[in-house]
């Protein structure tokens, strides 16, 4: 329980106060900072209403010339409602959190290069280097091997849809009371490793076709 600095009453954790409705900035989860249950799978759109509603009740203007308690209490109900809407309203993200929610963690294990993303990562790779090669001595075979690269993009964008579909069905597993936990860690990690290499790999691959094809003196 904590006690709300405008009317001194005791209220369970949370961000505005049920019984005058003032900033209560209790510590709490990103969950129930937002007022939604502890659930992975969010509809985008309850998450948007939930979280400008709030923001509107404690936004600092509003107390301005409260007690120094109140508006301590507005500014740090604020940035814990935007860090955790920011948390919660990307699947990757929220999963990350749900598992240190849930005292875990992606180790050095699930750091290293999926088994399954292994060949494609090193053809991806050598295929950006030859791309730099060529950019130094060959303009239009540089701008042949961007087209190609343009298609890896495009395959990419794919594994990296096929992974967030993995991971919503993961979300829903959890939210089924699935008891076998051990196992939904283990594949959320694994899902969120394949994740974090394809969009490092996204983003390589992005950078290069953003340079000139023309050849460098």
């Amino acid at each position: 329980m904590v006690q709300c600095p405008s009317c001194a009453r005791l209220a369970e954790p949370c961000l505005v106060c049920p019984q005058c409705g003032g900033p209560l900035a209790a510590e709490t989860d990103g969950f129930t900072a937002l007022g939604l249950s502890r659930k992975l799978v969010i509809d985008p759109a309850a998450l948007e209403r939930a979280y400008h509603a709030l923001s509107r009740r404690i936004h600092p203007d509003r107390f301005a010339s409260s007690p120094p308690a109140v508006r301590d209490a507005s500014l740090r109900g604020t940035a814990l409602l935007t860090r955790s809407y920011r948390i919660l309203r990307d699947p990757v993200t929220r999963g990350i959190y749900w598992l240190e929610l849930n005292g875990e963690q992606l180790n050095q294990d699930n750091n290293r290069v999926p088994p399954e993303l292994a060949a494609m990562v090193f053809e991806a790779q050598e295929q950006l280097a030859e791309l730099r090669d060529a950019r130094r001595g060959d303009a239009a075979q540089a701008r042949e091997m961007a087209a190609g690269i343009a298609e890896r993009r495009a395959a990419l964008a794919g594994l990296i849809d096929q992974a967030r579909g993995d991971l919503q069905r993961n979300f829903e597993r959890w939210d089924g009371g699935e008891s076998e936990r051990t196992a939904l860690s283990g594949d959320l990690k694994a899902i969120l490793s394949r994740i974090a290499y394809l969009r490092t790999l996204m983003r390589d691959v992005d950078r290069e076709l953003e340079e000139p094809s023309a050849v460098t003196l």
